[in-house]
């Protein structure tokens, strides 16, 4: 797949399928936006947008933001677009719906939903087993990318530490909400047809691709 042209998908995955390394790939290789709502929650938040205000008087308060108030930010984000990576919205069947009513209103149907399959011993191999330079943000793997010594940054020298979200009976949690709540967009997305699977597990450029196969195959990424 070669030159350019515009691709609009949604990814759908559990957590440590690699959505956001993905989308990243695909930003910087066919400039394809990659839209996080909790990205674009933070940016209205601390611009102090009407919307953005909205949403932090429900934060203060401790609850979750409506999904009106989600659906309204993503309104504005997508308005003008015609290439983008929806990475992790919607994640119930409901903000399916809604974003579905939103992308026929703004006449940019979706190509793709991809799905990363991957199994979850596996992901929670993968979850588990990272560590992080807080100075730097740089990620470390216990298995497949260690440091040259355990628990030290090869870069700077300094320690390595272990996210909260990393602890393995936190990324219990995140795997069983995911199963909850998010996977039901499965069936919803099959019966819609535009679902696709791909290897979560496999190397990179092997996802990367198989992406982009899976998008062509539908015969609709190419757009004059």
């Amino acid at each position: 797949m070669t030159g350019k042209f515009a691709m609009r998908l949604e990814f759908l995955g559990p957590p440590g399928a690699g959505k956001g390394t993905q989308a990243k790939a695909l930003e910087e290789k066919f400039g394809a936006a990659q839209i996080s709502t909790g990205d674009i929650l933070r940016t209205n938040v601390a611009a102090g947008t009407p919307l953005g205000l909205k949403a932090k008087s429900y934060m203060d308060a401790g609850g979750l933001v409506p999904d009106d108030v989600i659906i309204g930010m993503m309104e504005t984000e997508l308005a003008g677009r015609n290439s983008f990576i929806l990475d992790g919205f919607p994640r119930t069947v409901a903000q399916a719906e809604a974003l579905d009513a939103l992308l026929a209103k703004l006449g940019l149907p979706l190509d793709a939903v991809v799905l990363f399959d991957a199994e979850r011993q596996a992901l929670i191999s993968r979850l588990t087993g990272r560590w992080t330079n807080p100075r730097t943000g740089r990620t470390y793997h216990a298995e497949y990318d260690p440091p040259r010594v355990a628990g030290i940054d090869d870069e700077d020298g300094g320690p390595l530490v272990q996210r909260k979200d990393d602890s393995l009976e936190v990324v219990l949690e995140r795997l069983d909400t995911y199963d909850e709540k998010t996977a039901p967009l499965v069936e919803y997305y099959a019966n819609s047809g535009l679902l696709v699977r791909v290897d979560a597990l496999a190397a990179i450029e092997e996802v990367t691709a198989e992406i982009l196969a899976a998008v062509e195959a539908r015969s609709k990424a190419v757009r004059p």
